[in-house]
């Protein structure tokens, strides 16, 4: 897990924010940024820019490279302090909370506005970068593309299909965004790998995730990722969430990812709740029907 950089962020003062700033800028063009540099991105005098970087050194919010010339880069943690800052001077976040969840490729945090809501920290490309990179196509054209870079473009597609889905899909309310952090509403339930659903339960939650899949369908979008760790259940409902990878349906493969995302949810339920089931589904038919808005209930597609 990252370190959380909230704990640091009263000691900041606006001219460390201009170093960090200046970083990020440089990290468009190349993976660690010119010292000569600084002045001039930054806005910052030279001698301005030493001590600035000694601040935010000891802080762990950039790292310095000293093989062919003297650069630096943004630390996950930097880049963190700058989203934060963005938020709080929006106004958007008024305080910071305790982990909602941690994982491969997020992190999740409370924080405080008129109510509390849930801050997701895209972790895209920094542990994974080579398999992200080659995985996903808002970075396969690139030549140079930093894990900046990619958690922003996964945040800016994640964010661009929650306010398209919400909220005629169960979908987390967005809130706010910028750079690779999301704002939205906190999550109502349990995720479904940790749910257990009472045996009359289970084929009215299926019917409801498979519904869901048909309205975002509707609306435009695959999810691409379909999952029990995608997908929370509560009273009032089911509510389907990470949408990064999700793809239009006018994409070339969104029909054959459709498919895939109805066998994968289909295929937990079966390996989960197999006396509730039935033995076999008809995922081609299954997927048409979500695709048609046609659907009404998983036991039609029984073979």
């Amino acid at each position: 897990m990252v370190r959380n950089v909230a704990g640091v962020m009263a000691e900041l003062e606006p001219e460390d924010f201009y170093l960090l700033s200046g970083v990020e800028q440089g990290m468009r063009f190349s993976e660690w940024v010119n010292r000569e540099k600084l002045p001039k991105n930054s806005g910052l005098t030279a001698e301005e820019v030493d001590y600035r970087i000694d601040r935010c050194m000891t802080r762990e919010l950039v790292e310095r490279k000293t093989i062919q010339y003297e650069g630096y880069k943004l630390t996950v943690e930097g880049y963190d302090a700058l989203a934060l800052r963005t938020f709080a001077q929006r106004d958007t976040i008024q305080g910071f909370g305790a982990p909602l969840g941690v994982g491969k490729e997020s992190d999740v945090f409370e924080v405080q506005s008129f109510k509390p809501l849930a801050l997701k920290f895209h972790r895209e490309g920094y542990t994974n970068f080579r398999e992200v990179r080659r995985e996903r196509d808002y970075t396969s054209e690139n030549h140079h593309v930093s894990w900046l870079y990619t958690a922003r473009k996964a945040a800016e597609r994640e964010y661009e299909a929650l306010e398209t889905l919400f909220p005629e899909v169960s979908v987390p309310r967005p809130v706010d965004h910028n750079r690779h952090a999301i704002i939205m509403a906190k999550l109502d339930g349990v995720e479904l790998a940790k749910a257990k659903l009472e045996s009359e339960q289970v084929a009215g939650v299926l019917d409801l995730i498979l519904s869901e899949m048909a309205d975002a369908y509707a609306a435009g979008y695959v999810h691409a990722d379909m999952s029990e760790y995608n997908v929370a259940v509560g009273e009032r409902g089911v509510t389907v969430f990470d949408w990064p990878q999700a793809v239009p349906t006018d994409h070339d493969n969104a029909r054959e990812l459709l498919a895939r995302d109805a066998k994968n949810i289909v295929g937990y339920f079966r390996r989960k709740y197999p006396g509730e089931m039935p033995d076999e589904v008809d995922i081609d038919a299954l997927s048409d029907a979500i695709a048609g808005n046609e659907f009404e209930s998983v036991d039609e597609f029984a073979v």
